[in-house]
């Protein structure tokens, strides 16, 4: 017998009911003949034989960030003396946070047990999944695998760090299976708002854990790649025991649109205006980043590159393959001046806000190379993230008092989520039908929402797990 606690060995903030049960999956039953005795003889054909359970041990599931919080992404998964980690993001500080810049997990428990640690498998290149590594290597030195988008990303960040010689890095092809000693990971083809994005089914002695990282179900991606369903399908056929999945949008009803819809709000946008027109957006975001320079090169704009996370981005999925720049289109920033307002586009960071960012500063009138003025046309090609509404409506205030034109989600549909709703989200708990879930990626509302969508497709109430991050000790 074997309780479920064991199944999944974490601090659980929410265990409603007492379980108890047995479960087939953490146990191995074999015959085995008794011994003959010396003084007498068993009768004939009397077969006596006794069964013998072996417990497996417990798999612990430890996440040291990304539950009851947005960003800082990071699990542990620990086997008897090996372990894996998933992801290893940063977040961004609170008004509270004076004099911080960033925010990253409390990575204490990795450094006590860095001889357990296999690797470091990362689901997709987003900061809130790749920004804490520079300041895991700092600690452990551990092998990284990774898509191929993904680690030209972490490359980029571990040259900035001086890391890059020191650190191992491993090329995955989405479909293919690693060999992680007592657990394998295998790379299965998802749908997000950046390129090479995995979710992750995760082999282990006690049974299957599939990990979706950040996803949405989005059936015309710009690149073609859709989410692998046949892969996930054929896996949830194999009795999965626990899925952790993405809770980022699991209080909205219905679907998450497609990317593809924000290149034709662009070709609206763009096609009569004579105004200079300014981007703001994630500079991950490059089926975003793509599709506003189609807009300028069809209607006859040069585009100039603002933000130096913006520029390493453009440059790194251009050398990736990833991105298709006609020829001639861009411009160095230095020669906007150059060029009539109504020939020029300038896609720039600050989609958020952030006090140091390029868009922040023009809104101030700080900005070196770009003087906003009333013929500009300025589009937030994002919404905020909670937490950062104070700082883009500041900008957009401060826009809007130099006369600039400023269009943001409130008034047009010029950014999609890269997170599935709750049909997404019911979609995935179909294919892969688990014994157990736990929602992850979300803050406490939203881990809720997402266990209530899981209930209302018949996972009983008491397999449902909200969790807590693991606090040092």
């Amino acid at each position: 017998m074997a309780d479920t606690n064991e199944i999944l060995n974490n601090n659980s903030l929410k265990k409603t009911k007492k379980t108890r049960k047995t479960t087939k999956e953490l146990t191995n039953i074999v015959d085995i003949p008794k011994k003959k005795s010396t003084s007498r003889k068993p009768r004939k054909n009397r077969k006596l034989t006794e069964e013998v359970r072996f417990k497996k041990s417990p798999l612990k599931i430890i996440p040291l960030g990304g539950l009851l919080e947005i960003g800082k992404n990071i699990t542990v998964f620990e086997y008897e003396d090996e372990i894996i980690i998933v992801d290893c993001g940063l977040a961004f500080p609170t008004e509270d946070m004076l004099g911080v810049d960033l925010v990253v997990a409390d990575m204490s428990y990795l450094e006590k047990n860095k001889n357990k640690i296999k690797g470091l498998f990362v689901t997709h290149g987003h900061e809130d999944h790749i920004g804490g590594i520079p300041y895991l290597l700092r600690q452990v030195n551990v092998p990284i695998y990774g898509t191929k988008f993904t680690l030209g990303l972490i490359r980029n960040k571990l040259e900035e760090h001086r890391l890059l010689k020191s650190t191992t890095l491993y090329e995955v092809e989405q479909g293919t299976t690693i060999d992680a000693g007592k657990m394998k990971v295998e790379f299965i083809r998802t749908s997000h708002s950046i390129p090479d994005a995995v979710s992750f089914a995760i082999y282990t002695p006690v049974g299957i854990v599939v990990h979706t990282g950040d996803f949405k179900i989005d059936y015309t991606p710009i690149d073609g790649q859709r989410i692998d369903f046949g892969r996930l399908a054929e896996i949830g056929r194999k009795n999965v025991l626990l899925l952790m999945s993405d809770s980022t949008n699991a209080e909205r009803k219905g679907f998450t649109k497609s990317e593809s819809t924000i290149g034709e709000v662009f070709d609206e946008l763009f096609v009569h205006c004579k105004k200079r027109i300014i981007v703001a957006t994630f500079a991950s975001n490059v089926h975003r980043v793509q599709q506003i320079i189609d807009a300028s090169y069809e209607n006859g704009r040069k585009v100039a590159i603002c933000g130096k996370s913006m520029v390493k981005m453009i440059e790194t999925a251009c050398e990736l393959g990833y991105m298709n720049i006609p020829k001639n289109t861009l411009i160095d920033i230095d020669l906007i001046n150059k060029y009539a307002d109504e020939k020029l586009t300038i896609i720039t960071t600050g989609s958020q806000g952030e006090p140091m960012s390029a868009l922040t500063r023009m809104a101030a009138g700080d900005h070196k190379k770009v003087e906003i003025t009333p013929n500009d046309l300025v589009i937030i090609s994002a919404n905020p993230i909670p937490g950062n509404e104070k700082f883009v409506t500041k900008v957009i205030d401060d826009l809007m008092q130099i006369g600039a034109e400023v269009v943001y989600s409130s008034l047009a549909d010029i950014h999609v989520s890269g997170h599935g709703c709750q049909e997404e989200q019911k979609l995935m708990l179909s294919l892969i039908k688990p014994k157990y879930f736990m929602p992850v990626h979300g803050e406490y509302r939203q881990l809720i929402a997402h266990a209530e969508t899981a209930e209302k497709l018949g996972i009983p109430h008491e397999n449902i797990f909200i969790m807590k991050n693991r606090k040092s000790t």
